[in-house]
């Protein structure tokens, strides 16, 4: 499946329907009067979370949404029908965008089963028998139902993690996620291997929580170099990040500095999230080498650095103890009757 984190749609409420002019004509009673009934109720748009999406890619090929109108009244004062509400069904983390130069903010659905009425469907037209008056026993008028509300939206995805990979192309951010999940990022020997966010549930210590990868950054990632910085949003809600420095770099000091510089480029608070800084490819170094280097990049970020292999499992546990204190020892706990649950994938029927 293709990972679209940016749509734009057209949304379009119904339209209250008509009221009726109807007159009580029955036999053996007379001035029977008006009795037209008032239209019903256009559909309203609704946004909805739900559990199993994580890519916009659906918008990509239905990009219209309309609700239904309300039906017309009818004679023996009878309301016309409502429309059904049309529910839009979006991945959790979604944000709904107005199409302005600001794209201002207008929803942010954030939890699995949230839903918010967008767009309210229009209110049904009177019928002639409410404008019955003692003056007026014998009304023509109707209303003709309110009018639909719609809108150009933009749609943009924030994935929902707890922990955000940061670091260089091939600082090993894949490699790292393989390593403590069942993600299968592909991992190659060239720059910008990921091309789109990963996720992946880490199991440890009787905790789970959810890790992000994201492209690699580089200098000037925030005027569009590389890939850009546009997939940093997948990482704004995190708790924590692991900012991962490949100790083959010629300057590991500089590396960190440069990924620092473009979140702070970014902006969205990145640059105050609780950080831990990793050195990474520790396998193909020795020990008075690791040492020098972590030393180096210790002073350059003012923080502990944990040296670490992701292909080898070293320091993995260490890097996971840190993370889980971070987010929080109590958050994800899974029991031990848990362990052996087989899990319920997602589906929409």
């Amino acid at each position: 499946m293709h990972f679209l984190d940016q749509a734009k749609i057209f949304v379009r409420s119904g339209a209250g329907g008509p009221g009726a002019v109807s007159f009580r004509r029955e036999k053996f009673i007379e001035y029977g009067g008006p009795d037209g009934g008032n239209g019903g109720k256009g559909g309203d748009i609704v946004f909805e979370a739900v559990a199993g999406l994580n890519t916009l890619i659906d918008f990509r090929y239905t990009q219209h949404f309309r609700a239904p109108r309300g039906h017309g009244g009818a004679g023996s004062n009878r309301t016309g029908a409502g429309g059904d509400d049309l529910v839009i069904k979006v991945p959790i983390g979604t944000q709904v965008l107005a199409d302005d130069d600001e794209r201002t903010l207008l929803l942010d659905l954030v939890e699995e089963g949230q839903t918010a009425v967008f767009l309210r469907g229009g209110d049904g037209g009177r019928g002639n028998a409410s404008y019955k008056t003692s003056t007026n026993r014998a009304p023509r008028q109707h209303g003709t139902g309110w009018p639909s509300e719609e809108a150009w939206v933009w749609l943009r995805l924030k994935l929902l993690a707890d922990a955000g990979l940061v670091g260089l192309p091939n600082a090993g951010k894949s490699t790292f996620i393989n390593q403590v999940t069942n993600a299968q990022a592909k991992v190659g020997a060239y720059a910008f291997t990921t091309t789109r966010p990963q996720l992946g549930v880490v199991r440890h210590k009787n905790n789970e929580f959810v890790v992000a990868d994201i492209p690699g950054l580089i200098e000037g990632a925030a005027e569009g170099a590389g890939i850009g910085d546009r997939f940093l949003g997948h990482i704004e809600r995190c708790r924590v990040l692991l900012h991962l420095v490949d100790a083959n770099d010629p300057d590991v000091a500089e590396s960190y500095r440069i990924v620092r510089d473009e979140l702070e480029a970014y902006g969205a608070g990145l640059t105050d999230k609780q950080v831990i800084v990793a050195l990474n490819k520790i396998d193909t170094l020795d020990d008075e080498l690791i040492a020098a280097l972590s030393a180096e990049l210790e002073e350059a970020s003012g923080a502990e650095v944990i040296p670490l292999s992701g292909a080898a499992g070293t320091g993995v546990d260490w890097v996971l103890d840190k993370l889980l204190e971070a987010i929080g020892p109590d958050y994800g706990k899974v029991s031990e009757d848990d362990e052996g649950e087989d899990t319920i994938e997602w589906s929409p029927v």
